[in-house]
């Protein structure tokens, strides 16, 4: 947040009336069911990819994805009396569904067929550093508080590079970064650039982001696997519905409303319940490191919870 939005904010505060409190009340409680949406489903995904990734290759299961969500929503926009993208709306969603979703999301579903998918959620936890080193760019200015919690964070990232599954496979562990790097550079743009109104943002964005990913599995010469199976299938279905429509939702909400420390902490959230539900349901192995690096991470996030709860009282 800079001085000109914390100043804002304070006199916002004092000239509050019961009608606006209420607005302020309600705004909170959608914030928190965003924050949950992003934290409780994303951890769930990169399972689902894994699974997916049985029938489906990389790039084009995300394309599938992205298509099939994005299609659902601008359809059912239109008919909701919802009005077209302008040309630049729609090359403003293209430049951010291309780095957030054939960058981020494309090459995130290609190092999960090199590494685990909770060693995937547990490397997207440098996300908050890298966002917050990328808005210094548009004049952002971190407090202390962020960037302890943000390198608390990494430090438990550091840590998980230990893994011998990172070590055998260090594209796993570049493609990551890759992903991550553009997913923080897409969500400081959506702010910036000429972006359709509303929901009909996100409609547009996986849209032509879906299309994107599968012009580039085209060209990679992906194909289906000749038989589907039933679990690739419905974890395929499960990231369109839940891990699309809902997540990419609450998390577009969640950039225009709330600082990009905050709305980024979901990746400090996901290692922990990724790991888990990797084990649980995946047969992974969680190794020293990882059980060492998860404190780490969880230290993280109890900064960047603090820091929203002081700014919500101020």
């Amino acid at each position: 947040m800079t001085t000109h939005q914390a100043a804002t904010g304070e006199h916002a505060a004092v000239s509050l009336t019961p009608s606006s409190g209420k607005v302020v009340a309600s705004r909170r409680v959608l914030i928190t069911i965003a924050l949950l949406t992003v934290y409780i489903i994303w951890s769930t995904t990169y399972l689902a990819i894994r699974f997916a990734l049985e029938s489906f290759p990389p790039y084009l299961m995300m394309g599938i994805r992205f298509v099939v969500a994005g299609g659902i929503l601008f359809a059912f926009l239109l008919v909701r009396g919802s009005k077209l993208p302008t040309r630049r709306e729609w090359w403003g969603a293209g430049v951010i569904g291309f780095l957030m979703l054939v960058m981020g999301m494309g090459n995130t579903a290609n190092a999960e067929t090199m590494i685990s998918s909770g060693l995937a959620a547990s490397l997207i936890a440098a996300m908050p550093l890298i966002t917050l080193l990328l808005s210094l760019a548009w004049g952002n200015r971190p407090t202390r508080s962020e960037w302890i919690g943000v390198g608390i964070g990494l430090a438990g990232v550091i840590l998980l590079t230990l893994e011998g599954n990172l070590q055998a496979n260090p594209l796993g562990l570049v493609l990551i970064f890759i992903a991550i790097t553009c997913w923080s550079l897409g969500s400081l743009l959506v702010k910036r650039v000429p972006m359709p109104s509303g929901v009909m943002g996100n409609a547009a964005e996986m849209l032509i982001g879906g299309l994107l990913l599968c012009g580039w599995a085209a060209l990679r010469g992906e194909s289906v696997a000749p038989v589907v199976t039933p679990g690739a299938l419905l974890a395929l279905v499960y990231l369109i519905t839940f891990g699309s429509l809902a997540t990419m939702t609450a998390y577009m909400y969640l950039l225009k409303n709330v600082s990009p420390a905050l709305a980024t902490s979901y990746s400090l959230v996901n290692p922990g319940l990724a790991l888990i539900l990797g084990v649980i349901l995946g047969g992974e192995v969680i190794t020293g490191s990882a059980l060492i690096a998860l404190p780490l991470i969880i230290l993280g996030i109890a900064f960047v919870f603090g820091l929203f709860e002081r700014r919500r009282k101020a």
